[in-house]
């Protein structure tokens, strides 16, 4: 099985390799708010080694004290694909809204709670982390195994 996604004007397709879809998490984070221009981005944490793609990209790349993170855009309408970062090697960080069954897709946690709008309600029960997590226990509620 694989699991396949795309751009908005359909010039850039996806491929992952993987037995079903991936578990999503939101992240309100400001720098997240900024670039998806809403409330939190919806993503999905994968192997990159699992990741195919097909057609043109461009590559943003985000620079900070400590890591680097390359943003994937479409190179005709700019829709962000996903993201690589130095700070997790072999991981590819896919926007969820560009999966074609994006809407069969649950949130299963939220990260940087501490900067969601004040409207958005994160359901009782839901993990979640006032920032960025400790990677064992994110690591653990997203592939639904034991920390």
């Amino acid at each position: 099985m694989s699991v396949d996604g795309g751009c908005r004007c359909g010039a850039v397709r996806y491929r992952l390799a993987l037995d079903q879809l991936p578990r999503t998490y939101a992240c309100h984070c400001r720098d997240c708010q900024t670039s998806s221009g809403s409330a939190f981005s919806q993503q999905a944490a994968v192997p990159e080694a699992a990741l195919t793609i097909a057609g043109p990209l461009v590559i943003y790349e985000h620079v900070t004290e400590d890591r680097v993170s390359r943003q994937r855009f479409c190179g005709v309408c700019h829709c962000r694909l996903y993201n690589t970062n130095t700070a997790r090697p072999g991981v590819a960080v896919v926007r969820a809204g560009t999966l074609d069954d994006s809407d069969k897709l649950d949130v299963a946690a939220h990260i940087w709670a501490s900067r969601k709008q004040a409207w958005v309600t994160i359901p009782d029960g839901a993990p979640q982390w006032p920032e960025g997590p400790p990677v064992a226990e994110f690591f653990a509620v997203m592939t639904g195994s034991k920390a």
